[in-house]
C-alpha cells in the first residue's frame, strides 16, 4: 500500500501596521480577533465560537517628559525599592496588544505541531528506506519491479513533505509589516539613529537594586548604594516575529529583555513567556545622576568633582583614616522604563548626551504616535 502524507498546514497571516495622516490602522491575522486603532480610541473586537464582545479602551496617563529631571539628581533613587524589576511577565501585556500576542502564540503552537509531524515523517522515511533495502536482500524486489517503484515513490513523497514542513516551520512567526507615512518614518529613523549612537556608550548598566545608607555612619558622600550589572543593547531580531525593522534591544539581567518595535514593546523571556505593551503606554524618564565611582571612570563620562573615600558630614576628608583617598564623582544618565501595567526597569548610561538624545527622540516619536491614534 502506498504511503501518503496529507496535512492541512495553517499559515499565520501577518500583522500589518500602517501609519498615515488619518491615523494608525492595524490588521491582525487571527481568526475571530482584530484590533483597530482610530481617532475615537482603541477597540478590541473578539469573536470566538459564537461569543462576541467589543471593549472601548481608554488611553494611558501622560508621562514625565525627558526634560523633567529630578530636583536633586543625587537622590533620583528615592522612587525605588531595594529590588528593581517589572511585574510578572504574564500580567504586563496591554489589552489592545492581546491580538498580536495571540497571533504569536498561535504561530508557536503551529511550530510545535509541525515539529511533531516532522519527527513522524522522518521515522516513516527511515522505515521506507529500510524496506527498500530489505526488498533487495530478500530478492522479491528484484523479482517484482513494481514493489521497488512504489517504494521509490513513497520516498519521494516523504522527502517532499519533509521539505515543505521545514519551510513552514522556518516561517512560523508573526509577520509585522510596518508602513509609515513620511513624517512618521522620519521620526522613527531619528529614533533609530539616536539609539545607534547610544549603543556606542562605553558602559551601560542595568540597575537591579538600590537602597539608602546612613552617610554619617558610613563616612561616605553617597546616600544611596546601587546594585548594577553590565548590560548589552543593540539592534536585534526575535525568531517569533519577522519585521521590516529590527527591534531596539535592551538586555534585562534580572528579567525579560526589552524589544522596541515601531508600535509596541515586547518583553521576552522565551517563546512562550513574553508580554506586549503598546508604545503609547510606555514612559521613558531621563535624568542626570551624580555617581561616586569606585571603579574605573568610563572614557565617555565627565568627572564633575572629587570626594573622599571617608568624608565628614561637611564634605571634608576624615583625617582619622590614614589611607583615605580621593574618589571621582561622575555624571551619568539614567533611563527609566515604566508603565501602568507593571514595567519597571532602570539603566545607567556612561554617555550622558547620547542617553538624553535617545530619550528626547523617543518622546518625540511617541508624541507623534499618540496624535495619530
Amino acid at each position: 500500500m502506498a504511503w501518503s502524507y496529507r496535512k492541512r498546514i495553517k499559515i499565520i497571516p501577518g500583522v500589518h501596521l500602517n501609519f498615515s495622516k488619518r491615523g494608525i490602522s492595524t490588521s491582525i491575522g487571527v481568526k475571530g480577533m482584530s484590533v483597530n486603532f482610530s481617532s475615537s480610541g482603541t477597540r478590541l473586537n473578539t469573536n470566538f465560537s459564537g461569543f462576541s464582545n467589543s471593549y472601548k479602551l481608554s488611553g494611558s496617563s501622560s508621562p514625565r517628559t525627558p526634560s523633567q529631571s529630578y530636583p536633586n539628581p543625587q537622590l533620583f533613587y528615592t522612587e525605588l525599592s531595594d529590588n528593581i524589576f517589572s511585574a510578572d511577565i504574564h500580567e504586563i501585556t496591554s489589552q489592545n496588544m492581546a491580538g498580536i500576542k495571540e497571533s504569536i502564540l498561535m504561530a508557536q503552537q503551529q511550530k510545535a505541531e509541525l515539529k511533531t509531524d516532522l519527527k513522524k515523517i522522518k521515522k516513516a522515511l527511515t522505515f521506507t528506506k529500510t524496506k527498500k533495502v530489505a526488498s533487495y536482500i530478500f530478492i522479491y524486489g528484484l523479482v517484482n519491479k513494481n514493489i521497488v517503484q512504489q517504494i521509490n515513490e513513497d520516498i519521494k513523497v516523504q522527502k517532499e513533505a519533509l521539505k515543505e514542513i521545514k519551510i513552514v516551520i522556518d516561517n512560523s512567526a508573526v509577520n509585522v509589516d510596518i508602513q509609515f507615512d513620511d513624517p512618521s518614518k522620519r521620526k522613527y529613523e531619528q529614533l533609530q539613529h539616536s539609539f545607534k549612537n547610544l549603543t556606542t556608550a562605553h558602559k551601560i548598566w542595568d540597575i537591579t537594586g538600590a537602597h539608602f545608607q546612613d552617610r554619617v555612619a558610613a563616612r561616605s558622600s553617597a546616600s544611596t548604594l546601587v546594585n548594577r550589572k553590565d548590560a548589552q543593547i543593540g539592534f536585534k531580531s526575535l525568531s517569533i516575529i519577522t519585521s521590516n525593522y529590527d527591534a531596539i534591544y535592551f538586555q534585562n539581567v534580572n528579567g525579560a529583555d526589552l524589544y522596541f518595535y515601531p508600535t509596541f514593546i515586547l518583553m521576552y523571556k522565551n517563546d512562550h513567556n513574553f508580554a506586549i505593551i503598546g508604545l503609547d503606554e510606555l514612559n521613558v524618564t531621563f535624568s542626570s545622576v551624580s555617581f561616586t565611582e569606585t571603579s574605573s571612570v568610563p572614557r565617555d563620562s565627565k568627572v564633575i568633582r572629587k570626594t573622599w573615600a571617608k568624608v565628614n558630614k561637611n564634605g571634608t576628608p576624615d583625617k582619622r583614616f590614614k589611607s583615605n583617598y580621593q574618589i571621582p564623582v561622575v555624571q551619568y544618565a539614567r533611563l527609566r522604563f515604566s508603565s501602568s501595567s507593571g514595567v519597571n526597569e532602570e539603566y545607567q548610561i556612561s554617555n550622558f548626551e547620547f542617553a538624553q538624545e535617545f530619550a528626547n527622540s523617543f518622546q518625540e516619536y511617541k508624541s507623534l504616535c499618540k496624535e495619530l491614534i
